[in-house]
This record gives C-alpha cells, structure tokens and sequence, in this order.
C-alpha cells in the first residue's frame, strides 16, 4: 500500500511514502473501532476537550446549573429565556411579559450540547434533519447563563441560526451532510474522535487484521497518520485545521469535509485574518496556533531546524517548538500539571532557569518572593489568560509567548491594515479576493472590503471564467450592481452548464440564485424564474431559493405552481416563517380562504411573534372579516416594532379617518 508521492514538504525535499488515508479509497472505521486496540488512549481521550466536544443534550453531559430560576433577557428584542431539565433532557422556553403576564411563550427540545464545559456550553436542536443554534449558552467559567457569542447587541437570531458545515466540522467528527443543503444532515457523530487527527483508519484496521505489523519505535507506519512523525508544517497543519479559526476560504472544488492529516491545509483552505497596528494584545478563542507562531520561542526554534536538518528524524517535532511540545492531546488539560508545560520551558530554557532560580536577576525579573510564591511558574507569567474578543464571559490561554505587556501597550490604537493568510504566505489573488468577500458576508459589512475584493479578482477571474465567474457574480450581486450580473450571464451559463447536480459547496446554485435576483430585481420574470428553477435544482434543500422560485411563480401568474412550492417548504422545512405568510396571502387574495389564510399567519406567528409580513397580512385578514379593531391593533404592533414602516402607517391612518 505504499505509494509515491511527487509533492514537496516544506521541511524535506525527500520523496516520502504516501499515508493510505490520503488515498480517497481509505474509509473511516469510527472511533469504537479505535477502542478494541487502543484502549488505554480511548479511555483518556473522551475525558479531553476533544473527546467532550459533542454530545447529546442531557443532563450527564451538560456542566450548567438548573437548580435556580436563571432567565436569560434580550434587552433588544423583549424575549426571555428559562432552560430547565427535565428527566435526563433539557428544554428551553422562550417568552415575554407584559405587565406580570405572558403574552408570548414557545418551548423547544434541547438535542446537543457543543462544548467540553471547560469554557462553555452552547445548545443545538433539530427541526427534522435541519440543525440550528439555540439562543442560549451556559459560560462555566462565571457559572451564568447568557446569549450565546454573535446573538447580543440586537443580533439575536432566537432559534434560526444554520449550523452549517464550517462550524460543525470543527467541533465534531465529520458529519453527512445532505448535498444541495446547508445544515441538513443525515448523520451527527457525538464528538471528535480519533480519526480528525489520524486520518481515516481502515488500511490500518485490515493490516493488523493480517497480521501486518511494523515496528513504530523504528519506522513510520503509513497505513494510518501519527502527527508526531509528520513534517513539522504538517502536524501543525492538523492542529491548525481548527485552532486557527478565521476567515477560512476554501478553494475551488474544496469542501470543509476534505482536509485530512497529512495534507497540506493551503491544499484545501487559507484562513485569513485582519490584521490591526496595536492588536498584539487581542486574541480570539480559537487563535491558539497563530498567537504560538507570533512567539520568538516558535520562531526561534523553527529557525534552528532549517539550519540544522534532521531529515531522518523519526519525531522532526522534538526539534521544533509544535502544539504537542506542550499537550498531549490524548490527555486532558484538567489533569496535566503545571510541571509538563515548565518542563516543556526548561527543555530550551533549562541552564538559564537553573542559574535563574539561584540569581533570579540573570533570567527573571519578577520579584523573588512574587516568583517563588507563583511556584516558579513560567505559564502564569509569560503565557496569561485573557478574555476573548470574540466569545463573552471567557478567559483563555494567550499562546503568545512573552514577557508581560504594560497597560500603555495595551492602549495603542488599532488601525485596519489589510487581511493576511495565516497558513500560506504565498495564498493567490483569487483566494484574497474570496477572503474579501466573505469578510463582508460575515463579519464588517463596509463596502471598502468589495472594492478590495475587486482589485484582487477581476484579472484572473478574467483569465479564466469558466472556472472563477461566479465570484464576480457574488461580488457584483453584494454591490447591488445588477446590471452588471447579468452583463456576466454569457460566461456564467457557460459555469452553470457544468454543474453536475446537488452537491455540497453549493456554489452553483447560488451562482443561479444571485443571477435569478439580479433579473427579477429589473422586471424580467422569464429569465428570472429560469434560474431560481435552477437554482432549486441543484440546492433543494435551501428554502430561501425555493421561497423566492414560488414567489416569481406567482408574479408570473403561475399559482398553482406557486403554491405547490410554498407547500413543500412547509413540508421539508416547517420553521420557514415566509413560507406560511406568503402562502397565507395567496391563498386569502387568490381563493379567499380565510379560515386557511389565518391559520397560516397564526403558524408564521407562533414561530416569530415580532414578523412584520405575517402581521401586515394578519390585519388585513382582519379587514376582510370585518374586524376592524383587530387590524388597527395588530398595526400598531407593527408600527411599535418597526416605527418607519409605510404601509402599516397609511394603512392605519385610513383606518382611522373611515
């Protein structure tokens, strides 16, 4: 099963044989399988982070405390929150008050709970296949409930946050997700396991079936990966999969599912972060890998082993610093003390900390009484915990390795300066362009970052667009410029041309979508409906294309088609508020089914009580009953949610002067 491989490392020019679970053929055996050899590790490694990631949601995993009333208020949008066990399952209410009564009351099964507990636990459900983020996270640090990280300040998603396939991938094993999807999955594994390090172990399993065995203290077994005798930038890779979390950009063709140890994570992915003046001092939860690397330790030792090679190092890592220098992730933090990471200090440091302990003045300038009563600890020091910028209520581990930095330092001013890939220095302009674009999608919606992904994309999409024309379509389509879009259809039919079906990227099919809008956004339903069709084609599965396919059916006078397609996404997907609204409306306008019309508003209602359509269409359903009062009152709702809306306000006005 050895094969060759004609690719370099970065840290040998030396052919090395090829993993078998790099080969696409090797499948993954599970983690129980692991269990029937490697026992011993099992049993330390589900007590880890790792090990603990995922799981059901019940009261043996969860590390929150029931035992009082805590709610959970969102000041912005008047909702409270109550999570209560009951048996061995965990359920969340969601309401509001008015006065001392409830106006508004929802309550949902909790099915898994994201996190070990050393920081947190966050809460996913399942509507069907579909999984969402719940809106409320237990912080074990502070022993409080609150708003999970991204719901605050007025971005409360309540229950309709997609868990899609870049946030699941690193907090659990690979999952199966349903192609022409986003977050429908056929299989949810319960935790990282062996295999996200290892690499799919099948070749291994039927080798030691039949009898193949290999002396590991001498020679690498290829059947299966063991990070320690990676490259060093390749065990890094593995660890940097998910602990350098960012703007990961995928490349073309590439899927969050297809990093596997061994590869070269650029092979698959470039994360990009910004990158600020006076940001030394910031860092986010999952940054550990980038914040090591900043070290002069890291680069130090990184150095060294470019200057002096060993090539035929069985463990290249021992002569570099890496993540497993300090942690050995078979074993819990919990249970490592202090001493493995000082010892892991004193391997570089060891002379000098000697002569330090006895003349602290030679290697530490901390007050001797201040030094010896933090138990010469160098982590406590030079390795501090810190909150994070992005998850409230949490302090973690700064992997920046340093002296401590004074509060001047800490007040210099940050300054936008670019974003920078932190897992390739040589990342092309296509990927820079993409990392632009999705820095706008998900995180600052400035549009200076489109003029920069502009500057980065239009001459090599250019040069080949028929493989790279769908992100000028993306870039264009966030610009609002949509003649431009459709200025671009003959090359993007030629891309569309070559979709072979649903697949897991969903790159064409938003290709389709963003094209379908473009043309409805300027009165062409022919065009238009031609591509939302397609885009439902190839993502069936993502209600908002199938949503808005019903929507120009029924602008083209084709309701009974439209219909159908509001009824399947009540079918697949019964939490899609616009589908009940939008059918609800149809049906009192179009066939004057009042008694369905409100049923559908009431469900669109149940699920989102503040949905400004489902309220509009509910008022007017109310007029049409001759309940005037009623539709004045739900107008007003209206208006008190969203001051500046027009129709209601006219509407009411009217109302009022008859």
């Amino acid at each position: 099963f050895f094969f060759s491989c004609s690719c370099e490392t970065r840290d040998s020019k030396e052919q090395i044989p090829k993993y078998a679970s790099l080969s696409d053929s090797t499948e993954y055996v599970g983690m129980q399988t692991c269990r029937q050899c490697h026992s011993d590790i099992y049993n330390t490694y589900i007590n880890t982070g790792m090990g603990q990631s995922f799981d059901y949601a019940t009261g043996k995993k969860s590390s929150a405390d029931f035992s009082g009333d805590a709610l959970v208020r969102d000041i912005h949008k008047n909702f409270l929150y109550h999570t209560e066990l009951k048996g061995d399952s965990l359920f969340l209410k969601e309401f509001r008050m008015s006065g001392g009564d409830t106006v508004y009351q929802s309550n949902r099964k909790l099915d898994y709970i994201v996190g070990s507990g050393q920081h947190t636990n966050s809460h996913l459900w399942l509507s069907g296949q579909y999984l969402y983020q719940a809106p409320v996270t237990f912080y074990t640090q502070k022993g409080i409930w609150d708003l999970p990280p991204g719901f605050e300040g007025g971005f409360n998603s309540r229950f309709g946050r997609k868990i899609e396939l870049e946030c699941i991938s690193c907090h659990n094993g690979l999952p199966k997700i349903v192609p022409g999807s986003q977050n429908k999955y056929e299989l949810i594994p319960n935790g990282i396991d062996c295999e996200r390090c290892h690499g799919p172990g099948k070749k291994h399993v039927d080798d030691k079936l039949k009898g193949i065995r290999i002396d590991t203290s001498k020679y690498i077994d290829y059947s299966i990966v063991n990070p320690s005798k990676l490259p060093i930038d390749l065990q890094l890779d593995v660890c940097q999969r998910c602990h350098i979390q960012g703007n990961a950009v995928l490349n073309e063709g590439k899927t969050f599912l297809d990093f596997r140890p061994g590869m070269k994570l650029s092979d698959v992915m470039n994360v990009f972060m910004p990158v600020y003046k006076g940001q030394e001092n910031e860092h986010i939860m999952a940054s550990h890998s980038e914040r090591m690397k900043m070290s002069e330790c890291y680069k130090v030792s990184i150095q060294s082993t470019h200057t002096n090679p060993k090539d035929n190092e069985l463990k290249p890592y021992k002569s570099a610093m890496t993540c497993i220098t300090c942690h050995n992730p078979h074993v819990s933090v919990k249970v490592t003390g202090f001493d493995n990471y000082n010892n892991a200090c004193n391997s570089c440091h060891g002379g000098a900390v000697a002569q330090g302990l006895k003349n602290h003045s030679v290697l530490c300038s901390m007050p001797e009484k201040d030094r010896l009563a933090a138990g010469n600890n160098c982590v406590s020091c030079h390795m501090k915990k810190n909150t994070t910028i992005d998850i409230p209520h949490v302090s973690s581990t700064d992997h920046f390795i340093r002296k401590p930095v004074n509060e001047k330092e800490k007040e210099s001013i940050r300054e936008f300066l670019a974003l920078v890939c932190i897992n390739n220095p040589n990342a092309d302009s296509i990927a820079t362009g993409k990392a632009y674009l999705s820095y706008f999608e998900k995180f600052v919606s400035n549009k200076v970052y489109l003029d920069s992904a502009e500057r980065y994309l239009i001459k090599p999409v250019m040069r080949m667009p028929e493989a790279y024309i769908h992100l000028l379509v993306r870039l264009y389509f966030l610009k609002n410029e949509y003649l431009k879009v459709k200025e671009l259809r003959r090359f993007a039919d030629k891309y569309l041309a070559r979709a072979k079906g649903p697949d897991v990227s969903n790159e064409h099919a938003w290709c389709a979508y963003r094209l379908g809008e473009s043309f409805y956004k300027s009165g062409d339903l022919i065009n238009s409906k031609m591509y939302f069709s397609l885009a439902v084609e190839l993502a069936p599965f993502i209600p908002e294309f199938r949503n808005k396919f019903a929507s120009v059916l029924h602008d083209a006078g084709k309701t009974e088609e439209s219909i159908k397609q509001y009824q399947i996404i009540i079918r697949e997907n019964p939490e899609y508020i616009s589908s009940y609204t939008s059918l609800g409306f149809i049906l009192l306008s179009e066939k004057s089914d009042a008694a369905k019309a409100e049923e559908l508003f009431n469900s669109a209602l149940k699920l989102d009580p503040d949905n400004v359509p489902a309220l509009l269409n509910m008022a007017g359903l109310k007029l049409y009953s001759g309940r005037k009062a009623e539709a004045l009152a739900l107008l007003g709702r209206v208006l008190q949610i969203d001051p500046k809306n027009s129709e209601a306000s006219a509407l009411k006005n009217k109302l009022k002067n008859n």
